[in-house]
């Protein structure tokens, strides 16, 4: 049995096998191999006690002693590399299997771990130029038989989805070009958040950035054409006197706001406790935030109809609109210092 610790006092009378071998440990007049090679002993020891941490130490401290003897310092890499594979180490599992391999080419323990160090990091392609090396050196090593099949299969599987999803990108690429021309189209202008920095894209395909084509609304949802070519938006609507919202995930752009108003307030919404969110006694406004003017909207105008108002302009990809009671004093309040162009 090994001890887990070793006393702080040794008795050489009483324990004389552990006061040979603490001298053998502290005797300065050792030999780098020797010492080397003791540190790779206590390495092992913690590695048989799957103490990777420590064995790792163990063997550093034997690669410090730089005893020039190739084999030894092999052994020792490879240790230590199998050593911090276990802990999840993996690169540095593969940067010891490397210089193990430098210091004696032969050294299948090493390939092998190379080779599943280059499995846990997903690098199929190494994997299996590790396991044919060592297939090189012996044709019938289970392990690397093994490990080169799986690892072809995974690199075949790979490529395929890497095929996959270079088609699809295509796709969508495509998808949001006929996208943006609709927009184009029907002279719907665009607003993106660039470096903080707003950029008007209203001219010319080639001047709007696809990538930046996102809708910043919290459900995800995006403006889309449907299957009869009709754009489909988010829209959010806003009630700033009680703080709320409403969102609709596909407005069609010929509906009217009058008739989602009928649905969104079939029924009173808790928050209106004095029952004045009613259809008919409501104003849709939006805001140009660049000139900060307020322009009235009629409810029985479609979303197209007011997307293409010359100062509408579509941020982050989502219509906003704001709702407010008729003649109220908030809107008032709110509409003060800004010009309102009224119905």
């Amino acid at each position: 049995m090994f001890m887990k610790r070793c006393p702080a006092e040794i008795d050489a009378a009483r324990q004389p096998e552990l006061a040979c071998l603490q001298s053998l440990l502290f005797d300065e007049e050792q030999g780098p191999a020797e010492l080397a090679r003791m540190y790779k002993n206590e390495g092992n020891e913690y590695f048989r006690e799957r103490d990777y941490r420590r064995a790792v130490i163990a063997y550093t401290e034997g690669l410090k002693k730089k005893c020039e003897d190739p084999e030894l310092d092999a052994v020792l890499h490879t240790n230590r590399g199998a050593a911090q594979f276990y802990l999840g180490n993996y690169r540095s599992a593969l940067n010891d299997a490397i210089q193990a391999k430098k210091l004696k080419p032969t050294h299948l323990k090493a390939i092998v771990r190379g080779a599943l160090c280059h499995m846990e990091l997903k690098n199929f392609s190494e994997a299996i130029a590790w396991c044919e090396e060592g297939l090189r050196i012996d044709s019938k090593e289970k392990k690397l038989v093994e490990m080169r099949a799986k690892a072809d299969k995974l690199k075949r599987a790979e490529e395929r989805d890497a095929r996959k999803a270079k088609v699809m990108e295509k796709k969508e690429q495509r998808q949001k070009e006929i996208l943006l021309a609709a927009i184009k189209e029907r002279n719907i202008k665009l607003v993106f958040e660039s470096s903080n920095e707003e950029e008007e894209i209203s001219d010319g395909l080639a001047e709007i950035s696809l990538d930046g084509f996102h809708s910043d609304n919290a459900t995800g949802a995006k403006v889309h054409l449907d299957a009869d070519g009709n754009l489909k938006w988010p829209v959010l609507f806003l009630y700033p006197e009680h703080e709320q919202t409403d969102f609709i995930a596909a407005f069609h752009e010929n509906s009217r706001f009058i008739d989602h108003l009928m649905v969104m307030f079939a029924e009173l919404p808790p928050w209106d406790l004095e029952r004045k969110y009613l259809p008919g006694n409501l104003e849709l406004y939006f805001e140009d935030e660049e000139r900060a003017e307020m322009y009235e909207l009629n409810p029985e105008h479609t979303l197209l109809q007011v997307l293409q108002h010359q100062r509408y302009f579509v941020k982050a990809g989502t219509p906003t609109v704001l709702a407010f009671v008729k003649r109220s004093p908030f809107s008032k309040k709110y509409f003060s210092g800004k010009k309102v162009h009224r119905l």
